[in-house]
């Protein structure tokens, strides 16, 4: 969609511009807010996902083109008798006729869905929420009054209409794609923050930091005025120009926010200094204004924020946007004289973009002449690759490779001795083979190396009735229906039957030798965000061997690649202790409103729930941790080696001598003995926690903490991550105390102590980061000994 040709960039989402986001087509009044409608558009979709496959099918025929032989040219199924209003989902008949002849063709509507017949139900979900941001935008054009706005709903509205006829994905064809202007409108004003304001202390920094965060919010959710309306307010201003970028912000910024088959981008993150400019005046003069009226319903807390920070806030910025020569706009703003450049610290990061998921087509039903593993094979994510992004100070001079060589953290290792040991590690024929039987071999190992050697398969398979029937995948579903009837006598056969035969469920079948010895049976339900496992048995003569942890492990990679994060069943008395291994509990995850109505209620079984992690290979997991095990045994025995030097008897107590310091004793502290700290020891985890939670506040509070609040960004400080390889921040700290990591005094004093060592490791001693350091940890250690954790 070229920006000036395929789309007339147009005017704005209805209503004048303002304060409240409203959403397109609506009537522009205050009550029409992004978050209403976007709730009622995403209610809409649940509800016609949950639908019948035969009345989805009738929905999509409406779409879909007759494939009648012919060549017939109807674009759309029409119904005989249409009521004479668009009827309400919900008050839809459940009855579908697909040899109901079409009103235009008179083909039937099983005519206009063939190619919909095998479809997966998850596609056909997708294509039907497109079907309904198809029917919103044909809304919006009929109640849209202005012309360019009107054009672009309709632009979009055949996009989308056109992706479901080809059950593609909505991709917007332009001439540019986002971002459309560097620096974007949220780099300037951190680049104004910084500018500004970086001389003042923490506590007076933190407050331009909020006022940043509210400008910016208030920017995503402005709805600009049409082009239209510009031209009568500023007859001299360039409305093509304006019209552009109008245009872009109504087709990936406005309308995805209610119509979320397409990708949605921020406004402050793909505009630039253009497209602030043009609404700046505007917008400073209405929210002034907005917080005059609304002063007396402000909390107390903000009023001063509001009516008297904002306003100088709003004035200082209106110079650099308007400036001909501010540096803010400019590429090479972060770099200095001296070509060095200038420290940044975190000033704002706008909220994640929330992007359309979209659903994988994949059959119900796999050929197992084409089915592999269900679980790819999926890399680990790097611990150094994955640290938090956060903005913050660097190093004052260059990095140079002289500090490369400085001493290392006492207690870190050293990379070439991790290097030489992973080597070790990774080479198979240097790591023992633990016996299947041994204490300390995984539950998963032996069915995981039969997997490797091809003695077991996995494939996920269901029954479906719309595709030719599979010979092989009918034999399998039959023998899962003996397994799971055999090993739950409870359930009765015609249930279990009708489970593993509905199209709605899969099943994971563990596969010896060519016939079925274990599964589990499960629904997905994708718009709920969870699936309910029915059924899982392994044959009685095939237990204790791994399969139900391996089968477990491969259903848990299935769903993280189909981006469902949680498990729900009901488990009996005898099954609790297996789900327990599995890592499901009774602290259920998923809220209660999302599977209620949704799920099978079993009287005298327990519900319990796993919530799965999409980072952890989990057939792999054991593997994993037998490698780390493996490394910390070697480190020891290098380690070991080191110290074996024997020194001479201790002489002294011959002379009268009754006892000596420890730390005396030769070759002590060699072996990586340190004193213990003495102090108390809190024992009740909730004194604990109040206790270092309170310390941790001051130390936040205090005025040198500033540069310690946040992770290290790596572009602010180059090789930061090549000389601190454990690297440590308050705001960390904060999300482990919450999490309740530290249940000793210990473990939050090394992390603690972590901070200021890792600063002084990279940072020069005439450094304003070396003196913090210093000054917050005395202060710090204060702190400590007033709360009793360590003797004054």
């Amino acid at each position: 969609m070229a920006d000036s040709t395929g789309i007339q960039l147009g005017s704005p989402a209805v209503g004048a511009a303002g304060l409240i986001p409203a959403a397109p087509g609506a009537a522009g009044t205050e009550g029409s807010g992004a978050a209403g409608g976007s709730a009622r558009i995403a209610a809409k979709k649940a509800q016609l996902r949950s639908s019948p496959r035969p009345k989805k099918l009738e929905k999509l025929g409406v779409y879909s083109s007759c494939k009648a032989e012919g060549a017939c040219k109807c674009n759309g199924w029409k119904n005989q008798n249409p009521p004479p209003t668009p009827p309400q989902t919900d008050q839809q008949s459940n009855t579908v006729n697909l040899q109901e002849p079409c009103r235009s063709c008179s083909h039937t509507l099983g005519d206009h869905v063939t190619h919909l017949e095998n479809v997966s139900e998850e596609e056909m979900n997708r294509l039907l929420g497109i079907v309904l941001d198809v029917e919103y935008l044909y809304t919006c054009v009929h109640k849209e009054e202005d012309a360019d706005t009107k054009q672009v709903y309709f632009s979009l509205f055949k996009l989308l209409r056109k992706s479901i006829l080809q059950m593609g994905k909505p991709m917007l064809e332009a001439q540019e794609s986002p971002p459309f202007e560097k620096p974007s409108i949220e780099q300037g004003v951190n680049n104004f923050v910084q500018y500004k304001f970086s001389h003042l202390p923490s506590k007076e920094r933190q407050t331009i930091m909020e006022l940043a965060k509210m400008f910016l919010n208030q920017i995503n959710y402005w709805q600009l005025e049409t082009p239209s309306q510009r031209r009568q307010r500023v007859p001299s201003d360039d409305v093509v120009g304006y019209k552009v970028n109008y245009t872009r912000w109504l087709c990936y910024c406005n309308v995805p926010q209610f119509c979320d088959s397409l990708p949605r981008y921020e406004t402050t993150q793909i505009f630039g200094r253009t497209l602030l400019r043009s609404v700046f005046t505007v917008m400073r003069k209405q929210l002034l204004e907005q917080a005059r009226q609304e002063k007396d319903k402000l909390p107390p807390e903000k009023r001063t924020l509001i009516l008297t920070h904002f306003p100088k806030f709003l004035s200082m910025l209106e110079e650099e946007v308007y400036s001909h020569s501010s540096p803010i706009w400019s590429q090479d703003f972060l770099v200095g004289a001296t070509g060095g450049q200038i420290p940044i610290h975190t000033v704002i990061s706008a909220p994640p973009v929330a992007r359309p998921i979209y659903y994988s087509t994949s059959p119900v039903s796999v050929d197992p002449s084409t089915c592999g593993s269900v679980s790819p094979a999926r890399k680990p994510a790097s611990v150094l690759e994955s640290n938090p992004v956060g903005e913050k100070r660097k190093a004052s001079e260059p990095l140079h490779h002289e500090e490369n060589k400085r001493p290392r953290v006492v207690g870190d290792i050293p990379m070439d001795l991790i290097n030489e040991v992973m080597a070790t590690i990774s080479d198979p024929a240097t790591i023992p083979e633990t016996s299947l039987l041994s204490a300390h071999s995984a539950r998963d190992e032996a069915a995981r190396l039969e997997e490797r050697r091809g003695v077991i398969e996995f494939h996920v398979i269901g029954n479906s009735l719309n595709q030719k029937p599979n010979k092989r995948i009918l034999m399998w579903l039959v023998g899962l229906q003996n397994v799971f009837s055999h090993q739950l006598p409870r359930m009765p056969k015609e249930y279990i039957t009708r489970l593993v035969f509905d199209p709605k469920h899969k099943t994971l079948s563990l596969i010896k030798d060519g016939r079925v010895i274990g599964g589990i049976c499960f629904r997905m339900f994708p718009s709920q965000g969870f699936t309910e496992i029915v059924f899982c048995a392994v044959t009685s003569n095939e237990q204790v061997k791994g399969y139900g942890t391996h089968l477990m492990n491969h259903l848990k990679e299935y769903h993280i690649k189909h981006e469902i994060l949680n498990f729900l069943t009901y488990a009996d008395e005898y099954a609790i202790g297996y789900f327990k291994k599995q890592g499901f509990s009774k602290d259920i995850k998923v809220p209660k409103t999302k599977y209620v109505g949704y799920i099978k209620d079993y009287e005298g079984a327990t519900l319990m729930g796993c919530e799965l992690n999409p980072s952890i290979p989990y057939t792999e997991f054991s593997v994993i941790i037998k490698k780390q095990k493996e490394i910390i045994k070697k480190l020891i025995e290098r380690k070991q080696a080191q110290i074996r030097k024997v020194y001479p008897g201790l002489s002294c107590f011959k002379d009268g001598v009754r006892q000596i310091p420890i730390e005396s004793i030769p070759g002590i502290r060699e072996t990586g003995w340190k004193p213990a700290g003495k102090g108390k020891e809190l024992k009740d985890p909730d004194q604990l926690y109040s206790t270092l939670k309170t310390i941790l506040q001051h130390v936040k509070s205090h005025q040198n903490a500033w540069p310690f609040m946040e992770p290290v960004k790596k572009t602010e400080a180059p090789g930061y991550y090549q000389v601190i390889r454990f690297p440590m921040d308050l705001k960390t700290m904060s999300e482990r105390l919450k999490s309740r990591y530290y249940t000793t005094r210990k473990l939050f004093m090394a992390d603690m102590q972590r901070i200021f060592t890792n600063c002084r490791e990279y940072n020069a001693p005439e450094s304003e980061y070396f003196k913090c350091a210093n000054i917050l940890e005395k202060f710090f250690y204060t702190k400590i000994k007033e709360a009793g954790l360590i003797e004054k």
